[in-house]
């Protein structure tokens, strides 16, 4: 598919994003985002919501990330109140992408305790990003409610979202959680805030270790 901003490429590239080739939907993608014009953002929104393939999704971040913001925004800040998870967390995963801090208001504890693993994943994300200086508190006040949840990739994330916000109170205070799984999480959380270059494996096993002990609210020394 040429690249072009002529009418007739455009108008195959806004068809091409329906086409059952997942490459040619990247393909239009692509030309989408490299000759951007504010009437193709819908377009790329509303494909984000249903798109099944990852790669084609991250191009339509992309293209939308070359949008000016003044168009993207409204379309974005809409989407994260849809009802499909999908369309919740790709609108996310843009405006974390974009950094406009205008859409700090749109990430809600709703959204930061969403029942859909990757809608929540993808508001920790963008929290980290876009939160005002002065409301790191607040932000780890909720986001440590979800230390614990789901598996280790989920962990890794929300871990990652609370290092952003540096060594907050609502953080040092889940160490010492009743849950011994929040317990580690924390920890875990912790060691990597002190040791950025700690993988969260080794981080999460001896935080594990340190909860089986009955050991204090502070991470072990030893190495993995």
């Amino acid at each position: 598919m040429a690249i072009s901003t002529q009418e007739p490429d455009a108008e195959r590239a806004l068809q091409g994003l329906e086409d059952g080739r997942a490459s040619v939907r990247l393909r239009a993608a692509l030309a989408l985002g490299t000759a951007p014009e504010p009437r193709f953002v819908d377009k790329l929104v509303q494909r984000s919501a249903v798109e099944p393939e990852f790669f084609v999704r991250d191009m339509l971040t992309w293209a939308l990330t070359r949008h000016p913001v003044d168009t993207t925004l409204p379309a974005l800040l809409r989407e994260v109140r849809a009802k499909s998870a999908q369309a919740r967390s790709q609108a996310l995963h843009t405006l974390s992408k974009i950094g406009d801090p205008r859409a700090w208001p749109a990430i809600t504890r709703t959204l930061l305790s969403d029942p859909d693993i990757e809608v929540a994943r993808s508001a920790w994300r963008a929290a980290a990003v876009l939160v005002p200086e002065g409301e790191e508190h607040a932000l780890a006040t909720v986001l440590v409610t979800q230390l614990g949840r789901g598996g280790r990739e989920t962990h890794l994330s929300l871990s990652r979202a609370l290092v952003a916000l540096g060594d907050v109170p609502p953080l040092l205070a889940a160490t010492t959680a009743p849950d011994p799984v929040v317990r580690a999480h924390a920890l875990a959380t912790r060691r990597l805030l002190r040791d950025p270059d700690a993988g969260f494996a080794c981080a999460i096993e001896e935080a594990k270790r340190v909860v089986a002990l009955g050991g204090p609210g502070q991470e072990g020394r030893q190495a993995c």
